[in-house]
Parts: structure tokens; sequence; C-alpha cells
């Protein structure tokens, strides 16, 4: 009998380090193809979609630092892209009672009905983009992916 040699197992971290590369260069190809998509079909952006989503979830309105919070970019980047559905009538702002200075920003019904439309495109560019992962594959990524968030939220 031939003796196997010995292969050395690599370090858990270089495993883990593969992985991030892993999940950073799918994530980046994903995002690159939703942009194309919002932009080729929709003639928007992603950005503005992320607003556009956000404000969906919160009908009551939000205000500008509260939304460029949730969406973890500048208060700048934010007021700008909300100008511009406010021009476009599918946003609009509101005072907030009480501060003369913030202002709430909500989407109209015309913006409701929009993102609407934005979001089944959205959801089914991903169902294509996921579509060789199975309904069991699918939910073991998130599950494992849940574990390094709540361990990320611990730290």
């Amino acid at each position: 009998m031939i003796p196997q040699p010995v292969i050395p197992t690599e370090p858990m971290s270089k495993t883990r380090l593969r992985l991030w590369l892993k999940l950073l260069k799918t994530s980046r190809r994903i995002e690159a193809e939703l942009r194309r998509r919002f932009r080729d079909e929709y003639a928007t952006t992603l950005p503005r979609f992320d607003v556009m989503a956000a404000l969906s979830r919160f009908p009551d309105g939000l205000k500008m630092s509260e939304l460029s919070d949730l969406l973890r970019v500048s208060n700048g980047n934010v007021t700008g892209i909300v100008d511009r559905l406010t021009n476009d009538g599918h946003a609009l702002r509101v005072a907030v009672p009480g501060d003369r200075r913030a202002q709430l920003a909500r989407l109209t019904p015309t913006g409701q009905t929009a993102f609407t439309k934005l979001a089944q495109a959205h959801e089914a560019w991903l169902d294509e983009l996921f579509k060789r992962l199975d309904v069991d594959d699918a939910t073991a990524v998130h599950v494992l992916l849940g574990k390094t968030e709540r361990e990320i939220n611990a730290h």
C-alpha cells in the first residue's frame, strides 16, 4: 500500500478570509447588475430605489437624519435624492410640529405606485440571480449569515 501524503490543513482564519472575499465579490457583482438594470430598464438608480424603499416602510415619514442613519449614507446624499423625488412628484416634505428646522420626507401616492413597480422588478431580478439556490440552500445561507450578523452586533 502506498502511503498517502499528509496534506496540511489550512488555518480556519484563511478559510474565513476566502469566505469574506467570495461574499464581497458576489455582493459587488449583484449590486452592479441591479444598478445596470435600474438604469437601463427604469432610468433610475439603486440609491433612489433604496430611499423609496425606506420611505415606503415608514408611511408617516422620516426625518432626513433618520433616513440617512437608516441607509447609512450622508445627509447630503439623502437630501439630494429626496429633492429629486420631490421634484418628480414621488415624495413630499412635511414640517415636524414643534421643530421649525426639521422636515419629514414621505412618499406620495404616485411615489408609492412607482416604488411598488420597482420593488416587483427588484424582487424578480434577485429571484433570477439566485435561481441556482433551492429553498434549502437559500435558507441555509440566510441562517448562517444571520449567525455572523448577530456576532458582529454583539461587539
